[in-house]
């Protein structure tokens, strides 16, 4: 499935950042993302609004150059054919450079990888769900005598929704609910392997989502992103529920009893030392790990989760704290940065696209917004010390947290710096000899 953690170092060819040298032994799917232009929509999703920016400029350029171009032929004014010229090489030259990096992004970001190997550049939309189906369960058959791990990370429900013919137009919810529908049919076909090879009551199967529904996806009046239900807020949102607060759904017959609900704070990061459990290691001891295992709370071992207090980032930036308060049961939730909605009372960044982590796209709340999610789930009243008695005491003891957890943390250079966010034609994954970079081994294997 979806890789999106990168690829290259310092060469199109290290793969520093693949799959394969981070600890899995197979690797099937997309090493980025999945984004309107793999589709060839006319709705670029990658940098939006610095497109347009750069297509204003562009036009400026055109502007300046065809007004110099006009005076000069009607002697309207005087001026050098060197300098309209060196203008238009300018503007061309400045027109190439931002196009190539998203004008090509099809070719650029849209490419399927088999381990090391780019099997197709762009990806072929039509047929990858089958293809992802079917290494799947490829994987399942091959290893079923043996331990596994299968992360499986569809493509699915995200934008620009690739949905089948098969599924097309068959929920009432439209272009979303086709494609969740086609997802429940892939995740079940999966399920139906595993019951199929005897691997029913001796396989953990974990379901979620990575956040919420995305809010700001729409294409006219159709909502593409889904819906969050009563919590504020959504995806690329750093701490309103919406954004954060996602399903886990777990599978194991032969260990855990079917129908059970637990009503307890766990997070994505448990994953990493669930498996670890399950799989009989031990987890890290030289680092903070954040995760706790979620078997002890599954199998009824411990009534409470192992996390008191959750630190929710939007980015490298500390956007909300929320502390169970275990022996009030109360959950309460401190807000420290906030995003600006556009408009105003959207609830979402629809003048953005997507809500931003800092800068002016973000408003600071020094006392923080403090909220009882256990009264109050939809965020929608910010206590006080008129309203709540405990806020001050609260707000002290979360602060204190937030001072304890900063102390475990260990400077590391910024992954998504403005720098490693830039383009760079020398890491550019290529099946062919760059720029030309395209291939359709699947097909050619069929």
């Amino acid at each position: 499935g979806k890789w999106h953690m990168g690829v290259n170092c310092k060469s199109r060819r290290d793969h520093c950042h693949h799959p394969l040298n981070h600890g899995f032994d197979y690797f099937y799917g997309m090493p980025f993302t999945l984004l309107n232009e793999c589709q060839g929509t006319d709705d670029p999703e990658l940098a939006k609004s610095l497109q347009d920016t750069y297509w204003f400029y562009t036009q400026m350029i055109i502007l300046a150059v065809l007004t110099l171009l006009i005076g000069k032929l009607t002697n309207l004014f005087s001026v050098k054919w060197k300098i309209i010229i060196c203008l238009a090489i300018c503007g061309l030259l400045y027109f190439i450079s931002w196009f190539s990096i998203y004008g090509f992004t099809k070719y650029w970001n849209c490419i399927l990888m088999r381990n090391h190997d780019i099997t197709e550049q762009p990806m072929d939309l039509e047929k990858t769900t089958s293809n992802m189906l079917k290494e799947a369960v490829s994987f399942i058959e091959r290893n079923k005598h043996r331990p596994f791990l299968l992360f499986v990370s569809l493509l699915h429900v995200h934008t620009p929704l690739i949905t089948t013919e098969k599924f097309l137009g068959r929920s009432r919810h439209g272009l979303y609910g086709d494609n969740v529908e086609e997802m429940d049919w892939m995740v079940g076909m999966l399920l139906d392997v595993i019951d199929k090879e005897g691997l029913k009551n001796t396989t953990f199967i974990y379901f979620a989502s990575d956040h919420g529904g995305s809010l700001e996806a729409h294409r006219g009046s159709a909502q593409l992103g889904g819906w969050n239900g009563i919590y504020k807020g959504g995806k690329g949102m750093g701490g309103w529920e919406g954004g954060i607060r996602v399903p886990g759904i777990v599978r194991w017959p032969g260990v855990l009893p079917a129908g059970t609900v637990i009503n307890e704070l766990t997070s994505l990061m448990d994953i990493f030392p669930t498996v670890v459990h399950l799989a009989g290691g031990a987890v890290p001891q030289d680092r903070v790990i954040d995760g706790r295992t979620l078997l002890p709370l599954l199998r009824g071992t411990v009534q409470h989760s192992g996390h008191e207090f959750m630190f929710h980032y939007c980015g490298v930036f500390l956007h909300a704290v929320r502390w169970h308060q275990k022996d009030s049961g109360t959950i309460w939730k401190a807000h420290y940065a906030t995003p600006v909605f556009q408009p105003e009372a959207s609830g979402a960044c629809f003048g953005r696209g997507i809500c931003p982590c800092f800068g002016d796209g973000v408003i600071h709340h020094d006392p923080p917004l403090l909220f009882d999610l256990s009264e109050d789930p939809s965020e929608s009243n910010p206590l006080s010390a008129d309203t709540e008695p405990l806020s001050d005491t609260v707000t002290r003891r979360i602060g204190k947290a937030v001072e304890e957890h900063r102390k475990t943390l260990t400077p590391v250079p910024q992954q998504l710096s403005p720098h490693n966010n830039i383009w760079k034609p020398w890491l550019q994954p290529c099946c062919g000899t760059f720029p030309f970079c395209w291939c359709d081994e699947e097909n050619n294997k069929a």
